[in-house]
């Protein structure tokens, strides 16, 4: 259940439909561009321009769409660390060259079809950097304006969604899942992160599919239990209380992954580790505390999670289960939520 990278996941699994892109687009960005830019023409490209060494730091997204009736995009650049980054004006430069340099390549024209950049940022410290490249270029703003037209310079559009209310978060429910989840996640206050997570149950409501409901609240609880590290099992249990009070039809979901995420030790494993760590030396105790039973235990919480899922099972594919190796029990529990039948189940057993 761990990931890697938790806002990035988050971002694009969220961002990569076109409805939740489209919708973002037709409320955040600038009346003006909005006016020339045709929404019902966009397409997400797979091209990604961010190397390994920067993929803690920031995700991206590129769409293609129509802007004054000809071929245009739309690069959504999202950092995702605690601080603002003081060259993003030259990092979007970087990427911008290579997306025009891609489409030389490809199409073998002379021709530059316009680039928007934009920047979504959910860290903890405000954005204070100036949001044109000429901020980084000394001397630029004392230079004559017949002589800045010979330098490069451009703006991008920030969006410092931590620093949003509820009543700037706008658009469909789903944007106001996503960016107030956003905005909450590094909040160091557990009472307005608890708050937060009851705002976004609330916007699920609106939702006339229930069970896209229901998948974009499982998307939001794995987000929530992977990227906020210092949450604890009285945490889960009062987010758990305050969902079944605000979007019931998601309780079980809550339940059944705090439920996994304890018995991987995330809560339980650890801080079990950490006190026999006092006494019998710190890195012996935690891996005792994480070790000690997981495996057994895993296996009698999968079991009970297949049979309230799917009823009572047979005995072959407990005993099945039982002798299970650490990896496909993994794999099977990190695809519970997806499982239609036992069939799906029994290719890893």
């Amino acid at each position: 259940m761990k990931i890697q990278n938790p806002h990035d996941k988050f971002f694009k699994e969220t961002f990569s439909k076109i409805e939740v892109a489209r919708d973002f687009m037709n409320n955040y960005l600038p009346q003006s561009i909005i006016n020339i830019v045709d929404l019902s023409t966009l397409e997400l490209q797979k091209d990604s321009f961010i190397n390994e060494n920067l993929q803690e730091v920031f995700s991206d997204m590129l769409f293609r769409v129509d802007i004054n009736k000809k071929e245009g995009y739309v690069y959504f650049l999202f950092e995702h660390k605690s601080y603002s980054c003081k060259n993003i004006s030259f990092q979007l430069l970087k990427y911008m060259l290579e997306i025009w340099e891609a489409k030389i390549k490809k199409e073998n024209s002379n021709e530059l079809p316009i680039v928007i950049p934009l920047v979504i940022y959910h860290g903890s410290d405000e954005w204070n950097i100036k949001t044109t490249l000429g901020e980084m270029i000394k001397g630029y703003k004392e230079l004559p304006d017949d002589v800045k037209k010979y330098i490069p310079d451009y703006e991008y559009l920030l969006y410092d969604i931590s620093r949003y209310t509820d009543e700037e978060i706008k658009g469909a429910a789903i944007n106001r899942i996503i960016l107030t989840t956003f905005r909450s996640i590094t909040n160091k206050n557990l009472e307005e992160f608890f708050e937060s997570i009851v705002t976004s149950a609330r916007y699920l409501k609106e939702l006339e599919d229930k069970q896209t409901g229901i998948e974009y609240f499982k998307t939001l609880l794995r987000y929530i239990f992977n990227a906020k590290d210092n949450i604890t099992k009285q945490d889960l249990n009062e987010i758990i209380e305050r969902i079944e009070c605000s979007y019931a039809e998601g309780s079980e979901e809550a339940m059944t992954l705090a439920e996994i995420f304890r018995q991987e030790g995330k809560q339980e494993g650890i801080q079990e580790g950490i006190q026999k760590g006092k006494q019998e030396g710190i890195q012996e105790g935690i891996q005792k505390g994480k070790q000690e039973g997981r495996q057994e235990e895993r296996k009698k919480t999968l079991i009970r999670l297949l049979t309230k899922k799917f009823g009572e099972l047979p005995e072959e594919i407990k005993d099945k289960i039982s002798k299970l190796d650490p990896e496909n029990l993994d794999s099977i529990i990190d695809n519970i939520f997806d499982y239609e039948s036992l069939d799906d189940v029994k290719k890893y057993i």
